[in-house]
């Protein structure tokens, strides 16, 4: 392995591992459960430690939070700390042990997380236009000669996560209206890319066939890649389902829950949060209950899923 590899190799575990921002207060207090009892005490110098998952590429994850939890840590007097995680699963099986208070959860990833250990969701990011949803992709190279599911036999597909709404939910549902029944069986290769771009990327590069991710990366990276639009072509998409949201444990005290949720809220009517907002590519924060997700709960039932009891832990 030549030092470039080496190192970046080292800056991805660590970074992967823990990348932590500290602001507005001095001592490094935990909220544990017990602690949460005497919240009123505890809250001015608490830390939250919120997970992330790995939409993009690690960099250009911290790149777009950090701005985001500094200025939740100004707001509230807490101290808000970013872990983010090197897998979609990660996010679930880590929680407890990674001892996390909250996460950025993906559609499927909040509801297999509020059905396995039980977790609130506070706020999802609407965008400058407007929208608080997102759908999945499924794509080929225009250059393949593929336009549905038969002439995908023996091709390579690529997911993202076995956690994932776009990136496997979406493709499963595909097979199915395809009458693929055994798609490890159908296809020479599928394989786990870890992120939506790293799909997108790999059907583009010709490392897979058929690829599928999340519309807001797709369309996000083609704006810096015109090889995207130019060389893609779409074949199928998924409902909407919301946009990726907060939620915090439920035994956080009812007041640290509430200062994030309304300093989210907020963000919009104030010129600095209206400021990070943009950097984040946002508009606003809005209010998110277990009602939005109604969709996924109706897509995961489509296709036979059970959410307490699904593997998500990649082959």
């Amino acid at each position: 392995m030549d030092v470039v590899k080496l190192v970046r190799k080292f800056l991805l575990i660590a970074l992967s591992l823990c990348v932590a921002i500290s602001t507005g207060c001095e001592r490094d207090e935990k909220i544990t459960p017990k602690a949460a009892k005497a919240a009123g005490k505890m809250e001015a110098t608490a830390t939250v430690t919120i997970g992330l998952i790995p939409e993009h590429n690690i960099f250009r994850q911290m790149e777009r939070f950090k701005p985001l939890a500094k200025y939740l840590a100004e707001r509230t007097g807490l101290k808000i700390e970013l872990k983010i995680l090197s897998r979609y699963g990660n996010i679930i099986s880590n929680f407890v042990s990674m001892n996390l208070d909250g996460a950025f959860f993906g559609s499927f990833t909040y509801t297999l997380a509020h059905s396995k250990i039980g977790l609130e969701v506070m706020a999802r990011p609407e965008s400058p236009e407007g929208t608080s949803t997102y759908y999945g992709l499924l794509f080929v190279r225009k250059d393949s000669g593929l336009k549905e599911g038969r002439d995908m036999r023996g091709k390579r597909f690529a997911f993202v996560d076995k956690a994932t709404t776009a990136g496997y939910l979406l493709p499963l549902d595909y097979f199915k209206s395809q009458g693929i029944n055994d798609y490890k069986a159908y296809f020479s290769e599928t394989y786990f890319t870890g992120t939506h771009e790293n799909a997108i990327y790999d059907v583009l590069n010709k490392k897979a066939d058929v690829g599928a991710a999340k519309n807001t990366v797709f369309y996000r990276i083609a704006k810096e890649d015109p090889r995207i639009l130019k060389e893609l072509a779409i074949l199928f998409r998924s409902p909407d389902v919301p946009e990726n949201a907060l939620a915090l444990r439920k035994d956080l005290p009812d007041t640290v829950k509430q200062r994030i949720k309304s300093a989210l809220l907020a963000m919009s009517d104030d010129p600095e949060g209206a400021r990070v907002l943009g950097s984040f590519g946002a508009g606003r924060f809005i209010e998110t209950t277990d009602q939005d997700y109604a969709a996924v709960f109706t897509y995961a039932e489509k296709i036979g899923l059970d959410l307490a009891t699904h593997d998500y832990i990649n082959d």
